[in-house]
């Protein structure tokens, strides 16, 4: 029975296991982070690249950064909001009651009140 791949053993879109001997990859260069858990996060940045201050830590999802002895605190995480609390947050009671006013006197002339 065929498995529907020309080549036994690949599969398309599938590429050699070593790199090219007519090319060579782009110079790298790693940066090590630290996290308040001190957990070791090691990135590969192209050489020419700048490296961020912070990466998040992969392990604990907190902020990592380049100093070991002085990692970037924990980040506070926000609390959900509702769509109701964003709007009272650029609102005032009086600016909802007169859209609230308006809005109403909209429908009831549609309605023909």
């Amino acid at each position: 029975m065929s498995s529907g791949s020309a080549i036994r053993g690949s599969r398309v879109g599938s590429s050699p296991m070593r790199p090219d001997e007519r090319s060579e990859p782009a110079p790298r260069r790693e940066v090590t982070y630290w996290c308040a858990s001190d957990h070791r996060v090691d990135v590969l940045f192209a050489a020419e690249a700048p490296s961020p201050e912070t990466w998040d830590c992969p392990r604990c999802g907190q902020p990592a950064g380049l100093d070991r002895q002085n990692p970037p605190g924990r980040s506070r995480v926000e609390p959900y909001k509702s769509h109701l609390a964003y709007v009272k947050e650029r609102r005032s009671d009086a600016d909802g009651e007169a859209i609230l006013a308006e809005a109403l006197a909209k429908v009831r002339q549609r309605r023909g009140e």
